[in-house]
């Protein structure tokens, strides 16, 4: 559905914009944080229909953020999409044990995770 809200957490300026111009291109409302506890804040606040976090903040991480915002029984079933240049073996993984449901390593295909938010997106609906 276009007009979703999606919260999109990245330090680095450049990344951000990146996720912004193409989900806002494909019709997302967009929400924005610098770090991990401004993710959560906002979050519980804005209640966004999903979140794409980064898991290299500064403060708490994306999984320490990622875990907090799944403690909020009003957010347990939003889908939270891991965007990161993290990409060893196991971090997929630890990704999903924080309560990611998905994990994307930059650099990413635009096309791929669109089709990730989208079918997210569509299966809370």
């Amino acid at each position: 559905m276009i007009g979703q809200r999606i919260l999109v957490v990245d330090d680095n300026e450049d990344n951000r914009q990146i996720l912004i111009d193409l989900l806002t291109s494909a019709g997302y409302a967009i929400i924005e944080a610098t770090n991990g506890l401004d993710a959560v804040a906002l979050a519980t606040r804005e209640r966004p229909d999903m979140v794409l976090m980064d898991i290299q903040l500064p403060g708490i991480d994306g999984h320490e953020a990622t875990r907090r915002i799944r403690a909020e029984p009003a957010l347990a079933r939003m889908p939270v999409i891991a965007v990161t240049s993290y990409a060893l073996a196991g971090d997929d993984r630890k990704a999903a044990e924080a309560g990611c449901d998905d994990y994307v390593t930059k650099p990413f295909s635009p096309r791929a995770l669109l089709a990730k938010v989208r079918t997210l997106l569509e299966s809370r609906a």
